[in-house]
């Protein structure tokens, strides 16, 4: 059945409710049961069965949700026992010796985004918990520390060498230039992408603008004048999306917290990711390029977090800080902490199952289908790509949904196939960070511990920002063919556009109030 344009209803009501009434759980919840309602000849006695035994079931019941799921509980673990050793206690504190200023502790938060830049899930849990005291003690807004992590989170993800998004884009790469005969490498198209994925970079180089120029403006200026003026870094009535187990471990009084007890466990962590992601991807058998474009991102981060979870129990259990019996209540209770979190994926890869059942994103895409210039091209396709991203709250669906679209097109306008590619690129990312319903947007909340409403209104006026300026650029590289050149006047544009909203939209924190030495 065809529903045309009221295929669009059940993310646009998810969006709306989980707006308006700042919750998103049971807006997720809706969306799912309108659109299994509009599945069943809208019979809502059907869609309420509907909801779970075909989309909500199924979805939590997938191998690769499954291996989310259980990833993200093993992660609430290991933020337990790094808190519990006094490890993150001990980073931060360590951190918070030499940051003297909100700026220094938000410019630290930034370099710790960019530098994880394999995996966005770790990245958005990671950064957040570990610099979420500094940032708390220099009277940063949680919604800014949140911000922070999501623009430094997906987008690093497509802008370094290797990561689990590497390796998801490389098939789907690697699947279209098989059918259309292109015998290029994908892993080498990946990375002439990198200069023409402007919103990605034009994210990050926003993030450093707010943070070291203190532009902030719209709801995050008011976020940071409340934070700076009455030290509430959550709003009265906050709800973050992981409870006090997580955020509020009591250390022993009598142990000295040390650096050891994090950097060990993230070592194992860090240092057992490349051998895995070389074993599930077939090397020695496969060279080095194709182990790392088949491996099995997901499982290999999974086990290497499992490792350095056991690693930090055992080191716990050692200096006696805990015992064994102890160390088990830990692990229940790391994975209890991300229960609304569960809840939270599940419902939004329900609602993205519910869409693909409803069609929208063809939708979508035939209603863009009209002629258009070859140059215009690379701009159609990140509208396009961000309008399903926002809708269905995943990017990587959006590229699975674009690529096979995006890449026949470059091949038959001798369009540059690395724009093109791109373009899907950046609008994935900038329509995930716009919509309430994105994993990595609910990640980044979890791990900053901010309410997730409030942290989705802070940014979309930044996202938006940083969207508008790359579509420009994406316009003049069609134009001209130069990633240097539309690069340069996308900068530019964020730049001056940042130092009017500030102006316009701003609200200065008072002298007495700024955070110093």
């Amino acid at each position: 059945m065809d529903f045309g344009i009221l295929s669009l209803l059940p993310p646009v009501l998810a969006i709306v409710l989980a707006i308006v009434t700042r919750n998103v759980i049971p807006a997720l919840f809706a969306g799912v049961w309108l659109g299994a309602t509009m599945v069943h000849g809208w019979n809502p006695l059907m869609g309420l069965y509907a909801s779970f035994s075909e989309f909500i079931l199924p979805n939590v019941g997938d191998p690769w949700s499954a291996t989310v799921l259980i990833y993200c509980g093993i992660f609430g673990v290991l933020i337990s026992v790094l808190q519990k050793t006094g490890g993150a206690h001990a980073i931060a504190h360590a951190i918070s010796k030499r940051v003297k200023t909100d700026k220094g502790a938000q410019g630290s938060t930034m370099l710790f985004g960019i530098i994880i830049f394999f995996e966005d899930y770790f990245n958005a849990l990671t950064v957040g918990s570990v610099m979420r005291s500094v940032t708390d003690k220099m009277r940063v807004s949680r919604e800014k520390l949140a911000y922070i992590v999501d623009s430094t989170s997906a987008p690093m993800c497509l802008l370094g060498p290797v990561s689990t998004w590497v390796v998801f884009v490389m098939g789907l790469i690697g699947v279209e230039f098989g059918k259309l005969g292109i015998e290029k490498s994908e892993y080498v198209t990946y990375l002439s992408t990198i200069p023409f994925n402007f919103y990605a970079i034009l994210a990050i180089l926003l993030v450093g603008i707010i943070v070291f120029k203190k532009w902030d403006f719209g709801p995050m200026a008011e976020a940071e004048y409340r934070a700076r003026t009455t030290g509430k870094v959550i709003r009265d009535g906050g709800q973050p999306p992981s409870d006090d187990s997580m955020t509020d471990v009591e250390l022993d009084e009598s142990h000295t917290p040390k650096i050891r007890n994090m950097i060990v466990p993230l070592v194992v962590l860090l240092g057992l990711i490349p051998p895995l992601f070389l074993w599930t991807g077939g090397f020695p058998e496969n060279d080095l390029i194709t182990a790392i474009g088949e491996s099995d991102g997901g499982m290999s981060i999974l086990i290497a977090a499992f490792s350095a979870a056991v690693v930090g129990l055992a080191m716990g259990m050692q200096q006696k800080l805990f015992k064994f019996k102890e160390a088990m209540d830990m692990i229940v209770n790391g994975i209890k902490s991300m229960t609304l979190v569960y809840i939270i994926l599940a419902l939004a890869w329900s609602i993205g199952s519910v869409t693909s059942e409803l069609g929208t994103a063809a939708f979508v895409v035939k209603a863009a289908e009209a002629s258009a210039a070859p140059a215009f091209i690379p701009v159609m396709l990140f509208i396009i790509g961000a309008i399903i991203a926002f809708t269905t709250g995943t990017s990587y669906g959006t590229f699975a949904i674009m690529m096979p679209i995006a890449i026949p097109v470059a091949a038959s306008m001798d369009i540059s196939m690395a724009m093109t590619i791109a373009a899907v690129f950046s609008g994935g990312i900038f329509g995930d960070h716009c919509s309430p319903i994105s994993d990595t947007t609910i990640l980044s909340s979890a791990g900053s511990s901010s309410d997730h409403i409030d942290h989705v209104n802070t940014q979309i006026p930044y996202a938006i920002l940083a969207g508008a300026c790359g579509l420009v650029s994406f316009l003049i590289a069609g134009i001209t063919g130069s990633a240097i050149i539309a690069l340069a006047v996308g900068a530019v544009a964020v730049f001056g556009l940042a130092y009017l909203l500030n102006k316009i939209w701003g609200k200065p924190i008072p002298e007495k109030y700024k955070i110093s030495a």
